[in-house]
Protein backbone atom coordinates (compact mmCIF):
# COMPACT_ATOMS: atom_id res chain seq x y z
CA UNK A 1 0.00 0.00 0.00
CA UNK A 2 1.38 3.37 -1.04
CA UNK A 3 2.48 5.85 1.61
CA UNK A 4 2.21 9.61 1.01
CA UNK A 5 4.62 12.31 2.17
CA UNK A 6 2.48 14.91 3.96
CA UNK A 7 3.03 18.50 5.07
CA UNK A 8 0.42 19.40 7.69
CA UNK A 9 -0.86 22.95 8.29
CA UNK A 10 -2.95 23.73 11.37
CA UNK A 11 -3.01 25.31 14.80
CA UNK A 12 -5.58 24.35 17.51
CA UNK A 13 -6.51 21.13 19.31
CA UNK A 14 -9.01 20.33 16.54
CA UNK A 15 -6.09 20.23 14.08
CA UNK A 16 -3.73 18.37 16.43
CA UNK A 17 -6.08 15.38 16.53
CA UNK A 18 -5.87 15.04 12.73
CA UNK A 19 -2.08 15.44 12.81
CA UNK A 20 -1.86 12.68 15.42
CA UNK A 21 -4.05 10.37 13.29
CA UNK A 22 -1.85 10.91 10.19
CA UNK A 23 1.29 10.35 12.26
CA UNK A 24 -0.12 7.01 13.44
CA UNK A 25 -1.16 5.98 9.91
CA UNK A 26 1.02 4.56 7.14
CA UNK A 27 1.60 8.08 5.76
CA UNK A 28 4.63 10.17 6.71
CA UNK A 29 4.36 13.70 8.11
CA UNK A 30 7.54 15.37 6.82
CA UNK A 31 6.78 18.90 8.05
CA UNK A 32 4.30 20.98 10.03
CA UNK A 33 3.31 24.61 9.45
CA UNK A 34 1.66 26.44 12.34
CA UNK A 35 1.17 29.86 13.89
CA UNK A 36 4.09 31.72 15.48
CA UNK A 37 4.45 31.39 19.28
CA UNK A 38 2.82 34.27 21.11
CA UNK A 39 2.79 35.74 24.60
CA UNK A 40 -0.55 35.82 26.40
CA UNK A 41 -2.08 36.14 29.85
CA UNK A 42 -0.96 38.23 32.80
CA UNK A 43 2.56 36.85 32.91
CA UNK A 44 2.92 37.16 29.11
CA UNK A 45 3.85 33.48 29.02
CA UNK A 46 4.92 32.25 25.59
CA UNK A 47 2.32 29.82 24.25
CA UNK A 48 2.90 27.25 21.53
CA UNK A 49 0.07 25.87 19.42
CA UNK A 50 -1.14 22.30 20.17
CA UNK A 51 0.03 21.34 16.66
CA UNK A 52 3.57 22.62 17.34
CA UNK A 53 3.76 20.86 20.73
CA UNK A 54 2.82 17.53 19.12
CA UNK A 55 5.25 18.02 16.22
CA UNK A 56 8.19 18.85 18.54
CA UNK A 57 7.41 15.85 20.78
CA UNK A 58 7.51 13.61 17.69
CA UNK A 59 10.57 15.17 16.02
CA UNK A 60 8.64 16.54 13.05
CA UNK A 61 10.20 19.70 11.48
CA UNK A 62 8.16 22.82 12.33
CA UNK A 63 7.74 25.99 10.25
CA UNK A 64 6.24 29.16 11.79
CA UNK A 65 6.37 31.86 9.12
CA UNK A 66 4.92 35.30 9.88
CA UNK A 67 3.99 35.54 6.19
CA UNK A 68 3.03 32.55 4.05
CA UNK A 69 4.49 34.23 0.94
CA UNK A 70 7.96 34.49 2.52
CA UNK A 71 10.35 33.27 -0.26
CA UNK A 72 12.72 31.49 2.16
CA UNK A 73 9.83 29.62 3.79
CA UNK A 74 8.40 28.63 0.40
CA UNK A 75 11.81 27.36 -0.75
CA UNK A 76 12.26 25.27 2.42
CA UNK A 77 8.81 23.74 1.89
CA UNK A 78 9.53 23.07 -1.78
CA UNK A 79 12.67 21.15 -0.83
CA UNK A 80 10.58 18.72 1.25
CA UNK A 81 8.97 17.52 -1.98
CA UNK A 82 5.64 16.58 -0.34
CA UNK A 83 3.00 14.58 -2.20
CA UNK A 84 0.14 16.45 -0.54
CA UNK A 85 -0.57 19.25 1.96
CA UNK A 86 -3.28 18.70 4.57
CA UNK A 87 -4.92 21.76 6.13
CA UNK A 88 -7.02 21.71 9.32
CA UNK A 89 -8.10 24.90 11.13
CA UNK A 90 -5.41 27.11 9.63
CA UNK A 91 -5.55 30.45 7.81
CA UNK A 92 -6.04 31.72 4.26
CA UNK A 93 -3.35 30.34 1.98
CA UNK A 94 -1.84 31.96 -1.12
CA UNK A 95 -2.05 30.11 -4.44
CA UNK A 96 1.75 29.72 -4.56
CA UNK A 97 1.49 27.60 -1.41
CA UNK A 98 -1.58 25.45 -2.00
CA UNK A 99 -0.53 24.60 -5.57
CA UNK A 100 2.94 23.44 -4.48
CA UNK A 101 2.48 19.69 -3.84
CA UNK A 102 2.06 17.21 -6.71
CA UNK A 103 -1.40 16.02 -5.60
CA UNK A 104 -2.60 19.40 -4.35
CA UNK A 105 -3.77 20.61 -0.95
CA UNK A 106 -6.89 19.42 0.84
CA UNK A 107 -8.73 20.87 3.79
CA UNK A 108 -10.92 19.34 6.50
CA UNK A 109 -14.04 21.44 7.15
CA UNK A 110 -16.49 20.73 9.98
CA UNK A 111 -19.72 20.83 7.97
CA UNK A 112 -21.45 19.17 5.04
CA UNK A 113 -20.33 21.60 2.34
CA UNK A 114 -21.64 23.69 0.62
CA UNK A 115 -23.57 24.53 3.81
CA UNK A 116 -21.78 26.38 6.61
CA UNK A 117 -18.79 27.70 4.74
CA UNK A 118 -16.82 30.01 6.99
CA UNK A 119 -15.07 30.21 10.35
CA UNK A 120 -17.76 28.92 12.74
CA UNK A 121 -19.60 25.94 11.17
CA UNK A 122 -20.02 24.03 14.45
CA UNK A 123 -21.52 26.98 16.32
CA UNK A 124 -24.02 27.82 13.59
CA UNK A 125 -25.17 24.22 13.07
CA UNK A 126 -26.23 24.17 16.76
CA UNK A 127 -27.60 27.74 16.77
CA UNK A 128 -29.82 26.91 13.78
CA UNK A 129 -31.12 23.74 15.42
CA UNK A 130 -29.80 21.36 12.76
CA UNK A 131 -30.37 17.66 13.39
CA UNK A 132 -27.24 16.64 11.53
CA UNK A 133 -23.91 18.04 10.41
CA UNK A 134 -20.67 16.34 9.40
CA UNK A 135 -17.20 16.80 7.97
CA UNK A 136 -15.91 17.33 4.45
CA UNK A 137 -12.47 16.98 2.90
CA UNK A 138 -12.01 19.07 -0.24
CA UNK A 139 -9.25 20.40 -2.49
CA UNK A 140 -8.40 24.03 -1.75
CA UNK A 141 -8.78 26.57 -4.53
CA UNK A 142 -8.84 30.37 -4.60
CA UNK A 143 -12.37 30.62 -3.24
CA UNK A 144 -12.97 30.02 0.48
CA UNK A 145 -14.39 26.53 1.21
CA UNK A 146 -15.56 26.09 -2.39
CA UNK A 147 -13.14 23.49 -3.82
CA UNK A 148 -14.00 20.03 -5.13
CA UNK A 149 -15.23 17.56 -2.50
CA UNK A 150 -13.18 14.42 -1.82
CA UNK A 151 -15.04 12.71 1.04
CA UNK A 152 -17.98 13.58 3.31
CA UNK A 153 -19.39 11.98 6.42
CA UNK A 154 -22.56 12.80 8.35
CA UNK A 155 -22.92 13.11 12.13
CA UNK A 156 -26.20 13.41 14.05
CA UNK A 157 -26.43 16.36 16.45
CA UNK A 158 -27.72 15.12 19.80
CA UNK A 159 -30.69 16.74 21.60
CA UNK A 160 -29.47 19.63 23.81
CA UNK A 161 -25.90 19.18 22.56
CA UNK A 162 -23.70 22.26 22.80
CA UNK A 163 -21.01 23.43 20.39
CA UNK A 164 -18.22 22.15 22.66
CA UNK A 165 -19.47 18.57 22.69
CA UNK A 166 -20.15 18.62 18.94
CA UNK A 167 -16.67 20.09 18.33
CA UNK A 168 -15.06 17.17 20.19
CA UNK A 169 -17.06 14.54 18.28
CA UNK A 170 -16.36 16.17 14.91
CA UNK A 171 -12.67 16.46 15.84
CA UNK A 172 -12.41 12.67 16.28
CA UNK A 173 -14.54 11.87 13.24
CA UNK A 174 -12.69 14.43 11.11
CA UNK A 175 -9.29 12.96 11.98
CA UNK A 176 -10.41 9.54 10.69
CA UNK A 177 -11.81 11.17 7.54
CA UNK A 178 -8.45 12.88 6.88
CA UNK A 179 -6.60 9.54 7.02
CA UNK A 180 -9.30 7.91 4.86
CA UNK A 181 -8.82 10.72 2.33
CA UNK A 182 -5.04 10.21 2.29
CA UNK A 183 -5.56 6.45 1.80
CA UNK A 184 -7.95 7.11 -1.09
CA UNK A 185 -5.57 9.58 -2.77
CA UNK A 186 -2.67 7.13 -2.37
CA UNK A 187 -4.68 4.31 -3.97
CA UNK A 188 -6.38 6.60 -6.51
CA UNK A 189 -9.85 5.45 -5.37
CA UNK A 190 -11.42 8.89 -4.76
CA UNK A 191 -13.30 10.74 -7.48
CA UNK A 192 -13.37 14.44 -6.62
CA UNK A 193 -16.65 16.18 -7.37
CA UNK A 194 -17.68 19.83 -7.57
CA UNK A 195 -19.73 21.17 -4.67
CA UNK A 196 -23.48 21.25 -5.41
CA UNK A 197 -24.70 24.64 -6.58
CA UNK A 198 -27.04 25.92 -3.85
CA UNK A 199 -28.77 29.27 -4.32
CA UNK A 200 -28.67 30.19 -0.64
CA UNK A 201 -26.14 28.04 1.25
CA UNK A 202 -26.19 28.46 5.03
CA UNK A 203 -23.30 30.60 6.19
CA UNK A 204 -20.97 30.30 9.20
CA UNK A 205 -19.35 33.71 9.40
CA UNK A 206 -16.72 34.50 12.01
CA UNK A 207 -18.32 35.29 15.39
CA UNK A 208 -17.47 38.65 16.98
CA UNK A 209 -18.19 39.79 20.54
CA UNK A 210 -21.33 41.73 19.51
CA UNK A 211 -22.75 38.58 17.87
CA UNK A 212 -22.82 36.77 21.24
CA UNK A 213 -25.33 39.08 22.94
CA UNK A 214 -28.63 37.33 23.76
CA UNK A 215 -31.77 38.87 22.23
CA UNK A 216 -34.55 37.98 24.65
CA UNK A 217 -37.24 38.88 22.09
CA UNK A 218 -36.60 35.57 20.28
CA UNK A 219 -38.62 32.41 20.95
CA UNK A 220 -37.59 30.15 23.85
CA UNK A 221 -36.38 27.44 21.44
CA UNK A 222 -34.29 29.91 19.42
CA UNK A 223 -32.74 31.31 22.61
CA UNK A 224 -31.98 27.81 23.90
CA UNK A 225 -30.23 26.86 20.63
CA UNK A 226 -28.34 30.17 20.51
CA UNK A 227 -26.96 29.65 24.02
CA UNK A 228 -26.01 26.02 23.26
CA UNK A 229 -24.38 27.09 19.99
CA UNK A 230 -22.19 29.64 21.79
CA UNK A 231 -21.26 27.27 24.64
CA UNK A 232 -18.64 26.97 26.01
CA UNK A 233 -16.93 29.37 23.62
CA UNK A 234 -17.31 32.24 22.85
CA UNK A 235 -20.30 32.11 25.28
CA UNK A 236 -23.62 33.93 24.95
CA UNK A 237 -24.08 36.87 27.28
CA UNK A 238 -26.58 39.36 28.59
CA UNK A 239 -26.15 42.38 30.87
CA UNK A 240 -27.53 42.68 34.40
CA UNK A 241 -27.94 45.83 36.43
CA UNK A 242 -27.04 45.07 40.05
CA UNK A 243 -27.79 48.18 42.05
CA UNK A 244 -26.06 50.99 40.17
CA UNK A 245 -23.56 48.68 38.50
CA UNK A 246 -23.84 46.94 35.10
CA UNK A 247 -22.23 43.51 34.76
CA UNK A 248 -22.00 41.02 31.92
CA UNK A 249 -23.52 37.59 32.55
CA UNK A 250 -22.45 34.65 30.41
CA UNK A 251 -24.97 31.81 30.14
CA UNK A 252 -23.64 28.39 29.12
CA UNK A 253 -26.80 26.31 29.30
CA UNK A 254 -30.28 25.97 30.67
CA UNK A 255 -33.80 24.76 29.91
CA UNK A 256 -36.97 26.39 28.68
CA UNK A 257 -40.73 26.03 28.66
CA UNK A 258 -43.26 27.46 26.24
CA UNK A 259 -46.14 29.13 28.10
CA UNK A 260 -48.47 32.11 28.00
CA UNK A 261 -47.61 35.15 30.11
CA UNK A 262 -48.03 38.91 29.98
CA UNK A 263 -44.48 39.88 30.96
CA UNK A 264 -42.21 41.79 28.56
CA UNK A 265 -39.44 39.62 27.02
CA UNK A 266 -36.29 39.85 29.13
CA UNK A 267 -38.08 40.35 32.44
CA UNK A 268 -36.30 38.66 35.38
CA UNK A 269 -37.95 36.70 38.16
CA UNK A 270 -35.32 35.64 40.71
CA UNK A 271 -35.70 33.94 44.06
CA UNK A 272 -33.42 31.90 46.31
CA UNK A 273 -34.48 28.73 44.50
CA UNK A 274 -35.10 29.82 40.89
CA UNK A 275 -33.82 32.09 38.14
CA UNK A 276 -36.39 32.79 35.42
CA UNK A 277 -36.12 35.00 32.35
CA UNK A 278 -39.33 35.61 30.40
CA UNK A 279 -39.10 35.19 26.64
CA UNK A 280 -41.38 36.02 23.72
CA UNK A 281 -43.31 32.76 24.16
CA UNK A 282 -42.34 31.31 27.56
CA UNK A 283 -39.61 31.14 30.17
CA UNK A 284 -35.87 30.38 30.02
CA UNK A 285 -34.14 28.94 33.10
CA UNK A 286 -30.34 29.49 33.10
CA UNK A 287 -28.55 26.56 34.76
CA UNK A 288 -24.86 27.39 34.20
CA UNK A 289 -23.65 30.98 34.46
CA UNK A 290 -20.68 33.26 34.95
CA UNK A 291 -21.03 36.79 36.27
CA UNK A 292 -18.34 39.24 35.15
CA UNK A 293 -15.37 38.96 37.52
CA UNK A 294 -16.55 35.62 38.95
CA UNK A 295 -15.97 31.98 38.02
CA UNK A 296 -18.40 29.77 36.12
CA UNK A 297 -20.95 28.10 38.41
CA UNK A 298 -24.30 26.33 38.56
CA UNK A 299 -27.45 28.35 39.18
CA UNK A 300 -27.78 27.24 42.82
CA UNK A 301 -24.33 28.55 43.73
CA UNK A 302 -24.99 31.70 41.71
CA UNK A 303 -28.21 32.45 43.62
CA UNK A 304 -26.51 31.74 46.96
CA UNK A 305 -24.13 34.60 46.21
CA UNK A 306 -26.85 37.23 46.67
CA UNK A 307 -28.52 38.46 49.86
CA UNK A 308 -31.20 40.43 48.04
CA UNK A 309 -32.67 39.99 44.58
CA UNK A 310 -34.62 43.25 44.56
CA UNK A 311 -31.75 45.24 43.07
CA UNK A 312 -31.08 42.83 40.15
CA UNK A 313 -32.61 43.89 36.83
CA UNK A 314 -31.93 43.27 33.14
CA UNK A 315 -29.83 46.19 31.83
Amino acid sequence: MKSLKVVFLGTPEFAKTSLEAIHQSRHEVIGVVTVADKASGRGQKINQSPVKIFAVENNIPVFQPEKLRNPEFLEELRKLDADVFVVVAFRMMPKVLFEMPKMGTFNLHASLLPDYRGAAPINYAVINGEEKTGATTFFINEKIDEGNILLQEELAILPNENAGSLHDRLMEMGAKLVVKTLDGLAENTITERPQPQVEHPKNAYKIFKEDTRIEWTKTSKELHQFILGMSPYPAAFTTLKIGEEEKGLKIFGGKFEVSNHDKPAGTLDISKSEFKIYTKDGIYYPLELQLEGKKRMNVKDFLNGFRSFEEIKMA
